[in-house]
């Protein structure tokens, strides 16, 4: 598995994942970056920077003049290869696989070949060192790149994901929600998505914050608002009059045809995570 491995800047480090070719989001994670002078180095992406919205040339453009560390996400690992789907690993004629075969032809069809070569070049996993413990980044799961791990996803299916790591956290995205929860003694970590809505019935996406305060190290989950309204006009302009042009402004998912039962059932709650201490 192709690694990079980060020396990081004093400070927080930030992570988020899905951008989604949602370029105003997107903007909104840089400016909000930089107003917290947390340095392109410490700002990590867990992928998909294209997918279901309608700027993918501009938010492409855009991750790459941040200069920020990137792991291939299922979505660059499809383009790269100008695959036939996205390689998100919905189940043939379900809603999500109908609705991404949409936004997908759109972007294949405007992904040019230097970004392609960019995006094939991208680490699959990126790993630091903070406070003696060793993270590590992944898009979906550690073996399989479009693996969906949510909160209800079994213990024993998240602590699997640690056996050939010496790793005493795992980040990971692909499923868009954020959560965190100990296994073990060590930590599965969800960032959350910025590009779209968390199924909650609000416009926010979300990011996650690791920080040091008094020799304590934690992880903490933020709402990112932006201007979903202008980001929905351009998804209409463009042709992308669907569900997800929808989600933007509901805050609902057009489909749960990917969730277990359990994270069904808190459509429309709104998420608060809390604050977990990683002792």
């Amino acid at each position: 598995m192709k690694t990079l491995s980060l020396e990081l800047a004093q400070g927080p480090v930030l992570v988020f994942g899905g951008p989604y070719s949602n370029l105003a989001a997107t903007q909104s994670m840089h400016a909000l970056a930089e107003s917290k002078h947390i340095p392109a180095r410490n700002c990590i992406c867990t992928g998909d920077i294209v997918a279901y919205c309608g700027q993918p040339v501009e938010t492409v453009e855009l991750i790459r003049e941040w200069g920020i560390p990137v792991i291939m996400g299922n979505c660059e690992e499809a383009l790269a290869q100008t695959a036939g789907d996205c390689g998100c690993g919905f189940d043939a004629g379900t809603t999500c696989a109908t609705l991404s075969d949409q936004w997908y032809q759109y972007a294949n069809a405007r992904i040019d070949a230097e970004a392609r070569d960019w995006m094939r070049e991208l680490p699959r996993m990126i790993e630091f060192q903070i406070q003696q413990r060793k993270v590590c980044v992944v898009h979906g799961g550690v073996h399989r790149i479009n693996q969906f791990i949510y909160p209800s996803t079994s213990a024993s299916v998240k602590s699997a994901q640690f056996n050939d790591l010496r790793a005493d956290i795992i980040i990971g995205g692909h499923s868009g929600l954020p959560f965190g929860e100990s296994v073990g003694q060590k930590y599965w970590l969800n960032s959350g998505a910025i590009g779209m809505p968390a199924n909650d019935a609000t416009r926010d996406g979300w990011y996650l914050l690791l920080e040091q305060d008094d020799g304590v190290l934690s992880a903490s989950w933020h709402r990112l608002q932006y201007d979903a309204q202008s980001e929905h006009q351009v998804m209409l302009a463009r042709g992308l009059d669907n569900g997800y042009a929808e989600a933007l402004l509901t805050g609902l998912w057009p489909s749960l045809d990917m969730l277990p039962q359990v994270e069904r059932n808190q459509q429309g709650r709104v998420l608060n995570p809390d604050r977990l201490v990683l002792d």
